[in-house]
C-alpha cells in the first residue's frame, strides 16, 4: 500500500476536491483506492462531510472517518468545545493500517500542515508512518509565502513533499496568479504537479472523473 497525505497551506484551498481528483485518476488506472479523513469538523452527526463529497465526485467507495465534531474549528479545539475525546495519533495510524489492502490510501488533513487533529498534526502523522505529503495551495497573492513556509517545514522534518497542486485555478487568472504558477516551483524547489480548474467541485461525477486525470502532470503518480 502507498499512503499519500494531503495537506493545505491553509483552509479552503481545495484539499477535498484535489483528494477526489487524485482518487478519480487512480481509479481510472485500475488502482484500488481508500480515503481517510481523520478529523471532520463543522458537520453534525448524520450530515454529509468531506468524504461524502469525495465519494460523489470520484466514485471511491472505501472511506474512513475517525472523528467528527460540530464546530467549524481546528479538530482539537472543536473536540474540547464539544466535550468529546480528542483523536490520537495511535488511533489514526491504526485506521490507516486497516486500509493496507488497497493500492493507494489518501489521507486528507484539516486546514494547514500544523493544525492539530488531536494530540498530533499531519506533520506528526507523516513522520510516524514515513509518508509523503502533497501540498495544496492557492493561486493568488500570499500563496508564495504560505507555500514556502510549509515546504520548508516539511524539509526540516525530513518529510518528502510529493508535489504542489493549485487547488482552484481561476477561469480568468490575474497577473499574480499567472506569476505564481511560475514562481511556486521556483521558490520552493518542489514541482507543480497539478492545477485544478475552479468550480470543478460542483461538477457531476462523470465529467469530473473524465477530466481529473488531465489536471495532473502525466509523469506524476500519487503512488510515488
Amino acid at each position: 500500500m502507498s499512503v499519500l497525505l494531503i495537506a493545505g497551506t491553509s483552509t479552503d484551498v481545495g484539499k477535498t476536491v484535489v483528494t477526489a481528483a487524485i482518487a478519480a485518476a487512480a481509479l481510472a488506472e485500475g488502482r484500488s483506492v481508500a480515503v481517510c479523513k481523520p478529523g471532520q469538523t463543522g458537520v453534525a452527526p448524520g450530515e454529509p462531510g468531506d468524504l461524502a463529497e469525495i465519494e460523489r465526485l470520484s466514485g471511491v467507495t472505501r472511506t474512513l472517518e475517525l472523528a467528527r465534531y460540530p464546530d467549524p474549528l481546528a479538530p482539537d479545539t472543536a473536540a474540547r468545545r464539544a466535550g468529546l475525546p480528542e483523536l490520537t495519533l495511535a488511533e489514526t495510524v491504526a485506521g490507516i493500517d486497516a486500509l493496507a489492502d488497497t493500492d493507494l490510501t489518501l489521507v486528507e488533513g484539516a486546514g494547514g500542515l500544523l493544525v492539530r487533529l488531536g494530540d498530533f498534526t499531519l506533520l506528526d502523522l507523516a513522520q510516524k508512518i514515513n509518508a509523503p505529503v502533497l501540498l495544496v495551495t492557492a493561486a493568488g497573492l500570499g500563496t508564495l509565502n504560505h507555500t514556502e513556509l510549509t515546504t520548508r517545514t516539511l524539509q526540516s522534518a525530513g518529510i518528502r513533499c510529493a508535489g504542489l497542486v493549485i487547488g482552484s485555478w481561476p477561469t480568468t487568472p490575474d497577473l499574480a496568479a499567472e506569476c505564481n504558477r511560475i514562481d511556486l516551483p521556483r521558490v520552493t524547489g518542489v514541482d507543480l504537479v497539478g492545477v485544478i480548474p475552479e468550480g470543478t467541485g460542483s461538477w457531476d461525477r462523470t465529467p469530473f472523473t473524465t477530466a481529473a486525470p488531465t489536471w495532473f502532470t502525466p509523469t506524476w503518480s500519487p503512488l510515488g
